[in-house]
């Protein structure tokens, strides 16, 4: 008897352009219904805040169920050395790159536990690892989600629910055009590619981990890096 795959629902935040719009490309392609959402006036789908759990809340009610969610939104923060950082842009960074991720999370992923099937892909970064010069703040948050996914994937292992971290090198994105130049070219000469990723190379990957070939990883980090990663 034939068989066949159930039609999936995702959400992608930060989808409005750079990975996250590569991503939803991407997963539409494979016949996935997907919406992005991103800050009102961009181009996505839903205009919200991340960082709003009681919208997320309101949002997870509104769409119906997601059985796939990719956490792509994120900011670079200050571009400083870490005692020339202040507090308030740490808040800001962490509130974005890590609550905003736990608040998708705590929206979407009961249901998905509920339903016996879910995926959920991080982006965190290869500045999570290693640590990059002058981006205190990002790095720290990066490894942040790297940890929370960790945890994730622990606590749902058998759930059904698949929770992984893409840990991307530098990514020709709108985000890096913030990145200062000299920071920049540093990341990038870590590459032993000798060129920086494109973001449907990272779609591929986020593709791959949302569909069903993927059934044993969980709380893995899945490094894209032209060869700059070392563990």
């Amino acid at each position: 008897m034939m068989t066949t795959t159930p039609a999936r629902t995702a959400l992608v935040t930060g989808g409005a352009g750079g990975l996250g719009a590569a991503t939803a490309e991407r997963l539409r392609a494979d016949g996935i219904k997907t919406t992005t959402l991103d800050l009102a006036g961009t181009a996505a789908d839903i205009g919200a805040d991340v960082t709003d759990e009681s919208a997320l809340r309101q949002l997870a009610v509104d769409i119906g169920p997601v059985d796939i969610l990719v956490n792509s939104a994120g900011i670079v923060g200050p571009n400083a050395p870490l005692v020339d950082t202040m507090p308030e842009q740490w808040r800001r960074v962490l509130d974005v790159n890590v609550i905003g991720t736990v608040n998708t999370m705590r929206a979407f992923v009961p249901g998905m536990r509920e339903r016996g099937w879910g995926r959920v892909v991080n982006f965190a970064s290869m500045a999570g690892k290693d640590g990059n010069p002058n981006l205190s703040a990002y790095s720290a948050s990066k490894a942040a989600v790297i940890a929370l996914t960790k945890c994730a994937g622990k606590e749902l292992a058998t759930s059904g629910v698949l929770v992984n971290v893409i840990t991307p090198a530098v990514i020709a994105t709108p985000m890096n055009d913030s990145t200062a130049p000299d920071v920049l070219e540093h990341i990038t000469g870590l590459i032993p590619m000798k060129r920086i990723g494109r973001p449907e190379e990272v779609a591929e990957l986020v593709a791959f981990l949302t569909s069903d070939r993927v059934s044993f990883s969980t709380g893995a980090v899945y490094d894209i890096s032209g060869g700059r990663a070392t563990y």
